[in-house]
């Protein structure tokens, strides 16, 4: 068990979880998941996290086949400026290893913003923990497990 999916149990959210073999030449892990799991790419979204230029870290939950636009995520945080965080950084305020960065239950809590495309959706998938494990579960039980919100963070 992974401490998100420990969360969600607590918090008695509806999830599934969907496991596949994680290849350790892939470069890109939310392209696996959606080549693994037969899944949309539009369902499958990543977690990223930026440190903005005050220093502080945020989280972007973006869809995988899409870029994070470091203009709207600084925007968001009401913030100048956002580059992507050092991956040092990353494990040591989430508790995960990359590839396997969950939004939830992460070691620091931090500011979080899920793209606006998933409002649209009866379900997303993000990761559960560790590599080759995703959740699926409504947006808005997402939203409310991470104290998220919507923003337009891509394009």
């Amino acid at each position: 068990m992974t401490p998100a999916i420990n969360a969600l149990k607590k918090a008695k959210i509806a999830f599934t979880t969907h496991e596949y073999q994680h290849e350790t030449g892939c470069d890109s892990y939310g392209l696996e998941a959606v080549e693994k799991l037969n899944l949309e790419s539009r369902y499958v979204f990543k977690t990223l996290v930026v440190q903005l230029d005050s220093k502080q870290l945020v989280v972007a939950i973006i869809p995988v086949d899409t870029k994070l636009n470091m203009k709207q995520i600084a925007k968001a945080a009401k913030a100048k400026k956002a580059v992507m965080a050092n991956s040092d950084d990353v494990q040591r305020s989430t508790g995960y290893k990359l590839g396997g960065v969950s939004p939830i239950a992460q070691k620091k809590r931090l500011i979080t913003f899920v793209d606006l495309t998933a409002e649209n959706l009866d379900r997303i998938y993000v990761s559960g923990g560790q590599r080759g494990l995703d959740i699926a579960l409504e947006p808005e039980q997402l939203l409310l497990m991470t104290q998220a919100s919507y923003a337009p963070l891509t394009g």
